[in-house]
């Protein structure tokens, strides 16, 4: 039998790591996905505090999520309808009854010392998810089983200040934020997901992605990843091909962003393929992802169920939802991310390319919003795949978030059509509503922007341009009618861009006594 060997086994002073290909070529990973989703209610899961992000450390507190003796909870009905509605958007069975357990661990965030969850008797069981991976050969679908969908309250936040790591390892003092503390959270867990080969940390990432998507759809929680309220555990085993057994796992905590969800799985098959190589066993403990080197580190050991000691919350009676309840949100879930795709891909007649595009920039919401607007699809697109995308990878924000909206697009768009705006106006023209000058037509009116068009104010840009550059003037005398362009070029130029360029063109030949 072999050892146990994790990190202690290193070269060059880090752990050894097989080169990806070859890994797979020798074992077959496993994945199993623990997604923990912070819910967007106005109140916490067991009390009445708020729970607004950012708000000054410990203001959002009270007795019971405080843990002061006396204090009894209450279950949130909203969270308790955002767990089912988002149980049947993931094809789950809902559980006629259920019951909230206490789950025993020191945590010095979580004011109780136990964390109110669900153990055996979890609200949504049994569902599933099909998410999508662009390949080589084209897209492949896999079908991710869900385990289970379960209700629980969040820790607090603790921040460890001094060292160079932001852990406590080398910290100087640690303090303790308990507003997060009882925020409610619902935990979708994975069944294990197999037979991925080498697209596991792209199958890893299409799940998280397209969850993410389904939550957001459902309008039950922002899933900001950035701001802890989507955050994935990766576990990870792998086992030699053509064995039926599956290896160890590890569990990498609170991966915080899709990219490193792909990341935690690749790096986690290249290190347990190295600690296998070797006769060494696989350790089954947490670690962390480093963001910096792409890199995980040892946590602790990961404990077992019983280890937990689950055992039935007493101060809480059990959740039993109403068939004709379950029912009535079936019926109200909105149109879900998968169908959407399919929708606008048909209705928009995109290419596979051009849905991968908006699926990619996270941009098909903010156009079908734009559509709606009365904007076409193509303009649509054009404006949030080229002109806001540059915008926000500059600004270092989502698409989402940029202080534009689609209706103020689609507006844009219109004065466009209507030969109001050239598009180098309609550019300036967002600029101004980005920099918070007010709506569309205001920023025009502030600035000036709308294209001149009447000959009585042409005319005399015409006649200048055409008295500054008298050899292109003479060519366009002469016949050569594309001549005008120069013209034209200088009537822009001296009307900063706003002249119709199409009537300054006509004013220029009929001036010159050409025609076109």
């Amino acid at each position: 039998m072999g050892s146990a060997v994790t990190d202690d086994f290193t070269v060059n002073g880090g752990p050894a790591l097989v080169d990806y290909d070859d890994a797979l070529a020798t074992y077959e990973p496993v994945l199993g996905l623990e997604t923990h989703v912070e819910l967007g209610t106005a109140s916490k899961m067991f009390c009445s505090c708020a729970t607004e992000f950012g708000a000054e450390p410990n203001t959002q507190v009270c007795p019971v999520c405080l843990a002061l003796p006396g204090a009894l909870p209450v279950v949130n009905g909203v969270a308790v309808e955002s767990a089912i509605r988002l149980g049947l958007a993931l094809n789950c069975s809902i559980a006629s009854w259920c019951r909230f357990a206490r789950k025993n661990y020191f945590y010095p965030d979580m004011p109780k010392n136990y964390q109110i969850s669900q153990y055996d008797e979890p609200l949504c069981t049994d569902g599933h998810l099909d998410v999508v991976v662009d390949t080589p050969d084209g897209p492949q679908e896999f079908r991710v089983g869900i385990e289970r969908v379960h209700m629980e309250e969040d820790t607090g936040k603790t921040s460890h200040v001094g060292g160079a790591t932001g852990r406590i390892h080398g910290a100087d003092y640690s303090i303790v934020d308990y507003n997060r503390a009882g925020i409610p959270l619902l935990e979708i867990v994975t069944k294990p997901i197999e037979h991925t080969g080498d697209l596991a940390p792209l199958v890893a990432r299409a799940y998280v992605t397209e969850l993410r998507d389904l939550v957001r759809s459902l309008g039950i929680s922002d899933v900001r990843m950035e701001e802890g309220s989507l955050r994935c555990d990766v576990n990870v085993s792998l086992m030699p091909r053509g064995a039926d057994e599956w290896g160890t796992r590890s569990e990498t905590k609170n991966v915080n962003s899709l990219r490193s969800v792909e990341r935690a799985v690749r790096y986690e098959i290249q290190r347990h393929a190295g600690v296998l190589d070797i006769g060494g066993q696989v350790v089954q403990e947490t670690r962390h992802f480093q963001e910096n080197s792409g890199s995980t580190v040892s946590g602790r050991s990961k404990e077992e169920a019983q280890d937990y000691r689950y055992f039935p919350d007493p101060d809480l009676v059990p959740v039993a939802p109403d068939a004709e309840w379950i029912e009535r949100l079936r019926a109200d879930l909105p149109e879900l991310p998968a169908a959407k795709r399919r929708r606008v891909k048909t209705e928009w007649n995109l290419s596979d390319e051009e849905l991968r595009d908006l699926v990619n920039a996270d941009a098909i919401d903010l156009v079908a919003a734009t559509v709606d607007a009365g904007a076409s699809p193509d303009d649509a697109r054009k404006w949030w795949l080229n002109e806001l995308s540059r915008r926000a990878t500059e600004s270092e924000v989502e698409l989402a978030d940029l202080p534009i909206t689609p209706a103020q697009i689609a507006r844009v768009v219109a004065l466009v059509d209507e030969g109001t705006l050239t598009n180098k106006l309609a550019r300036q023209v967002v600029d101004g509503v980005l920099a918070g000058e007010g709506e569309p037509d205001e920023v025009v009116a502030a600035r000036g922007l709308q294209v001149v068009s009447d000959d009585s104010a042409l005319g005399a840009a015409v006649d200048q341009a055409i008295a500054d550059n008298p050899d292109a003037a003479e060519k366009v005398r002469g016949g050569k009618v594309a001549a005008a362009g120069a013209l034209v070029g200088a009537v822009m130029k001296a009307t900063r861009g706003q002249a119709d360029a199409g009537r300054a063109r006509e004013l220029i030949l009929d001036r010159l006594g050409a025609t076109s």
